[in-house]
């Protein structure tokens, strides 16, 4: 079969779930490409399986019909993993996002974003240690924006499923992460498990113990946590799976602790992705989750935690920690011993402050504009070579996120980074 036609059959499989009526806008679109990296060869998972208390009563309650189906959909059979011995499910990621461009043709073009490098990161890499990019980013799970989120500001047809996953794959497949962390994921299975698989990537999900999708009819199942890589430019080394506990007490919030070991390099990179709890007045909560996780990637990192060649794994953790700068799980992290540092603070004059915003929103209780998500990374073994700018209030829009051109609340963030040289290599 070639590659159009897998790329056409595949998409024509996935599934749609919202019975919203067709956009009825017209005008022209014209998507903006950032070049990514890429790889050849690949080889399939063979990590090992991941720890914690599924199975552990969560403090955040929730109800009874959302406990039983949270169970049902954790138990049900696994997808078969990529095969490689199957050619046919190869899919050409140029063929695939011009799809996506004509299926959204009709639609306003996502705001321009270009890749910006400033005089304090680092120089590029040479070919024997290329960049790796990273992609955090949630996506806005399709239940709560059709269900519960309350978008004044957005028409519904604007959230279609049937056209809003493109919009989302179109993102995607214009940077083509090495890695890519998704939070607020409900269409795992169907969806992007079967399409980035066939895109050369490796993924693992975990959804919330009582994800409030499962609240909403119609929904998906439970949303939750997902991280994929590029087979071609990592071997998997471990997987952790983590409900993130408060006081010794599970919570409703997860992580995925992923260590690679890079094809390219021989080093070890330990990728984590979480969703922190959402709203103002869970401060401490929030604190307490950052506690947890930062006391498990120090045990994952270390020497005696996953084996690595060297004493400590180079870390980056993304994700949707729902905290502004000002909170304490953001110190937390900030002055941690990992020595972790925030990505984004590069694009400052100073380079310490935040962007404005990574989030804007208008709900019925009004206009939100939060700084929430974040790439921290650890600055001693990895440098920043470039970042994804962040738009601006013009090519955002009046009627802010979601939005026709845009398919969630939260801007996706990218950086590239590379190893630095350890120093026995220099001598």
């Amino acid at each position: 079969m070639n590659p159009a036609r897998r790329c056409s059959a595949l998409l024509g499989q996935m599934c749609a779930t919202s019975l919203v009526a067709p956009l009825r806008t017209t005008g022209a679109r014209n998507c903006h490409s950032v070049v990514g990296g890429d790889g050849a060869g690949s080889q399939p998972m063979s990590g090992t399986a991941g720890s914690g208390s599924a199975t552990a009563l969560s403090v955040m309650g929730g109800s009874s019909s959302s406990r039983l189906f949270s169970t049902l959909a954790q138990s049900l059979p696994q997808p078969e993993p990529y095969s490689e011995e199957n050619p046919d499910l190869d899919l050409d990621p140029d063929q695939l996002r011009k799809e996506c461009e004509e299926i959204l043709q009709h639609r306003p073009a996502r705001p321009h974003r270009d890749l910006v490098r400033s005089t304090c990161m680092a120089p590029c890499s040479h070919k024997y240690n290329p960049p790796i990019r990273i992609m955090q980013w949630n996506i806005l799970a399709q239940a709560l924006g059709e269900g519960k989120d309350g978008f004044v500001r957005c028409p519904l047809d604007a959230l279609n499923w049937n056209e809003r996953k493109y919009l989302i794959l179109e993102e995607i497949l214009t940077h083509r992460p090495d890695v890519l962390c998704l939070q607020e994921v409900d269409h795992y299975y169907d969806t992007f498990q079967p399409i980035l698989a066939r895109l050369g990537y490796q993924g693992s999900f975990l959804p919330k113990p009582w994800s409030p999708c499962l609240d909403v009819e119609p929904n998906n199942g439970p949303d939750g946590c997902a991280l994929f890589y590029r087979r071609s430019r990592f071997m998997p080394k471990a997987t952790a799976h983590l409900r993130l506990s408060a006081l010794m007490l599970p919570t409703n919030q997860v992580a995925i602790v992923q260590t690679l070991c890079c094809r390219v390099t021989g080093r070890w990179l330990c990728v984590a992705v979480t969703h922190l709890k959402a709203r103002s007045g869970w401060e401490r909560l929030r604190s307490a989750q950052g506690a947890d996780l930062l006391q498990s990637l120090c045990s994952i990192t270390s020497r005696g935690g996953n084996r690595a060649p060297s004493s400590t794994t180079p870390l980056v953790v993304c994700g949707d920690f729902n905290a502004e700068p000002s909170e304490d799980v953001y110190k937390r992290f900030s002055c941690s011993p990992l020595g972790l540092t925030s990505a984004y603070t590069l694009l400052s004059s100073d380079g310490h402050t935040e962007p404005p915003y990574t989030t804007w929103k208008v709900r019925p209780s009004g206009e939100s504009r939060s700084t929430l998500d974040y790439i921290w990374y650890t600055p001693a073994a990895l440098s920043i070579e470039s970042l994804l700018d962040i738009p601006s209030e013009e090519q955002i829009g009046p009627d802010r996120l979601p939005s026709y051109h845009y398919p969630s609340d939260h801007l996706s963030l990218l950086c590239d980074l590379s190893f630095r040289e350890e120093p026995h290599r220099l001598l």
